[in-house]
Formats: C-alpha cells, structure tokens, sequence
C-alpha cells in the first residue's frame, strides 16, 4: 500500500470517528440519558447482560432500541393498511409511555400484481419488525405513539411532505393509498430514512446480540428501500414523472435534516439508474436519532412532536436536531 493511500484511508477512519463523536454529543446535550447502573438495569430487563450498558455519554441499547421500535410502529401501519386494510394488533401496540392511535389509513386497490405482492411482503417484515422488537426490549418497550398516516387531508402528515416536495399545492392532499404509484412515493418517504437511521445507531450498540439484531434488520430494510426505488425508476421509464416526483422527495428530505447532502433520488444521470445511493466510497449514509426525526416530524428546528408523530416519538430519544 502506498503512503498516499495509507494517508487517505486514516483520514476516512478519523472522518468517521469524527462523525460518531459527533452523534454522541448529540446525545449529551438533547436527552440527559441515565447510564452506568441505570442503563445496565434497563438492559438486564430486556435480557442484556451488565456489557451492554453503553458509556455515560451515549444512550443505552435498550433506547436505541426503542428509537428503532417508534420507526416501526410507522413502517408497520402504513404498510398494514395499505395492504390488509388493518392496522397492528392490540397486542402490539402497548409498552411505556403514552399510546397513541393511528390517524387515516386505508387499503389500496392495487393494480399492478407485482406491487400488490411486493407490498404485502414488506407489510409481513414491518409487523415482524414490530414484533421482534418488543420480545427483545420486553417490559422496556415503548408503546405505539400517536401516528398520522392519513391520505386525504390536506394538512396531514403526508401531505405535507409532498407539498414540501412540491408534488401537491395549498390546499391539495397526497393520497399514498389512491394507486400504485402513490404508494410507491409514500413508501419511498420512509424506506431510505430507516436505511439511515439504523446505520447511524449501529456504532452505538454495545451488545453483540442486540447489534447483531439491528444488523438483521438494517438489512431488511435496505432490501425494501431498494426494492421500492427498483420498481420506481421501472415505472418511471414509462412514466418519466415519477422518477422527478423521487427525487423531488430526497431533496425534502435533505432539506429538513442538515446542511449535508445525504439523501439521492432514483436516478443518478439523464440515463442511468441510481437504485443504491452511496457516498464516494461505496458506503450507505447514517443519519443521527435527531436528524431522522427532523424528517418524520416534517421539521428542520430542534422540536419533540409534529408530522407523522403529531405528539411526538415514546422514549428518550424524542428531540430532533436544529438545522445547521
């Protein structure tokens, strides 16, 4: 290996620690996380041993975990009405904190059976997620929150999305459950986020089970992020609005959660595909706790509710970051 290289290759290792340093501070200063016997106790409820517990200045796996589990909960409804027409069951909906209901969903009418059964998929992991999730925090799981997934009010969440991608106007409501492919667009506002935000916890998880876990289910969600960017550019070859509609949503979303640029459409030139979106050197974006919900609560201030948590995430890691 030359020096030039060796040179280069400490300086992506010294961006990256940089990058994780940050995210720690993050945590230090928006959520005064309870550590040492506190965190390990939290973890030993949720089947962790004393080595999980992470260091005073970052969260507990039990929190990242959880953070995780108020992602879910989305994922899962959203997809689970459009799907079976249905939402989550009782029986998973309950855990610490405030349980909220579900706002809007309904079942689309696919008509396209490659959709239909590519939803439905995704709608089966989503649930599992959901479950999996809380077998692993146990008592420690948060409850559902309140979540808007409506589709024909004009000032729900995911109109307001759109009209911040500038899909719709004033006034106008985004239906993700009117066809196929405003389902497509809707999925595609959560599957990157959730790509990202369990990238950017994995350096954060201190025991190997738990990380191994989220390992399993970053996976799957990046098998669903490209899934549904795949069958959007497909579309989009025929229908060339499409492929502006997602890009138009990266760029929303890019707006809301920082000055960097860690978001891509479909597309990467006039003609060519850009189904995984990568940074340089090959390696899917992470984005911090506060940046992902700066994106879900459809806000680039420092605030704790809004969007498609309309009061907010259950708990600890409830603050999204102030736009720099």
């Amino acid at each position: 290996m030359s020096d030039a290289t060796t040179t280069r290759t400490l300086e992506l290792l010294d961006q990256r620690a940089a990058k994780l340093a940050e995210r720690r501070q993050f945590f230090r200063r928006t959520s005064g996380f309870a550590a040492g016997m506190a965190g390990g106790a939290i973890l030993t409820a949720c089947g962790g041993g004393s080595d999980s517990a992470v260091a005073a200045d970052g969260p507990t796996d039990a929190e990242i975990l959880n953070f995780a589990l108020n992602l879910e909960y989305l994922e899962a409804q959203f997809y689970s009405y459009a799907v079976f027409g249905t939402g989550l069951t009782a029986d998973l909906l309950t855990g610490t904190g405030t349980q909220g209901a579900v706002i809007g969903g309904r079942a689309v009418q696919f008509r396209d059976p490659v959709v239909a059964q590519y939803a439905r998929e995704i709608a089966e992991d989503e649930i599992a997620h959901v479950r999996f999730l809380r077998t692993a925090l146990g008592s420690a799981a948060v409850a559902q929150p309140a979540i808007d997934i409506g589709g024909t009010d004009p000032t729900g969440a995911f109109s307001t999305a759109a009209r911040a991608a500038g899909l719709v106007t004033a006034g106008q409501a985004f239906d993700p459950y009117a066809s196929d492919e405003n389902f497509l667009l809707g999925a595609f506002v959560f599957e990157d986020v959730g790509v990202t935000a369990y990238k950017g916890a994995a350096p954060l998880i201190s025991n190997k089970t738990y990380l191994e876990a989220a390992a399993g289910i970053l996976a799957a969600e990046a098998y669903h992020a490209g899934l549904v960017r795949t069958v959007l550019y497909s579309k989009g070859l025929t229908t060339p609005i499409l492929r502006t509609a997602a890009g138009a949503i990266s760029d929303a979303r890019d707006s809301l959660d920082g000055s960097t640029d860690v978001d891509q459409g479909i597309t990467g030139t006039a003609t060519a595909s850009n189904i995984v979106p990568l940074d340089s050197n090959g390696i899917a974006y992470s984005r911090t706790p506060g940046d992902v919900l700066n994106i879900v609560y459809l806000n680039r201030g420092a605030v704790s509710q809004g969007g498609f948590y309309p009061r907010g995430v259950n708990g600890s890691l409830v603050l999204s970051s102030a736009y720099a």
